[in-house]
């Protein structure tokens, strides 16, 4: 008992110390000028990155646990960020927790959706998406799983990682991001509400300069 109680004194004051650091982590991620022309595509990046971690922070509400406190701190550190940078630049949707029943990337899919749909492009970016897949998969050698989905930051430190709804920690999934030809592989570590849910260090090494989403990614398990 002694033993198991010091784990667990160890485990919450990392978990604390790892907020002290949180400001520095998310101020280098989303301190990124945005020019007036990107404010929407911006904008849309930012409210499903605010919307996850709404929706992280009301989850360890619901139901906490003895690092919960920490790990709400921690979030609401990348929210204060989130807003400042939503501020900057003239974001103006109510973005809301929806209570966790509703994927981040939902929102993401059908205002993507929409703008295809406008420019006549739908049966053309689908029909190239797909050969993107395929051939993403005959060279990583990968399953490629969770197609369609689009890819995030949870605005979580430490070493590259991710969180999944789908996948079971241990997991290794290789996330690749087709507009710039980046990939990462990362080890599952926790649960999200998404298929692959990348930490800001996982993110950093596909992102593209100011935007904070994926659209056009491959997820791949590989281990």
């Amino acid at each position: 008992m002694m033993n198991s109680a010091g784990k667990h004194r160890k485990r919450a004051t990392i978990g604390i110390a790892s907020v002290l650091g949180v400001a520095a982590i998310a101020a280098a991620m989303f301190a990124v000028s945005t020019p007036d022309g990107q404010a929407s595509e911006s904008c849309q990046g930012l409210d499903t990155a605010l919307r996850n971690n709404l929706n992280f922070i009301a989850g360890q509400q619901a139901d906490p646990d003895a690092l919960s406190e920490a790990r709400i701190a921690n979030r609401q550190a990348v929210v204060d960020l989130i807003q400042q940078r939503r501020q900057a630049a003239t974001c103006t949707e109510v973005v809301q927790a929806d209570g966790g029943k509703q994927e981040q990337n939902q929102a993401a899919d059908e205002a993507e959706k929409a703008a295809e749909q406008d420019a006549g492009m739908d049966d053309a970016m689908a029909g190239e998406d797909e050969a993107a897949d395929q051939e993403a998969a005959a060279a990583g050698g990968g399953e490629v799983v969770c197609q369609g989905s689009t890819v995030t930051l949870s605005g979580e430190g430490g070493a590259p990682a991710a969180s999944s709804d789908e996948f079971p920690a241990g997991t290794k999934l290789k996330v690749t991001n087709l507009d710039n030809d980046k990939s990462t592989t990362v080890e599952v570590t926790g649960v999200s509400g998404s298929c692959a849910l990348l930490n800001n260090a996982a993110f950093e090494q596909v992102r593209e300069p100011g935007k904070f989403l994926i659209r056009r990614a491959v997820i791949e398990r590989v281990g």
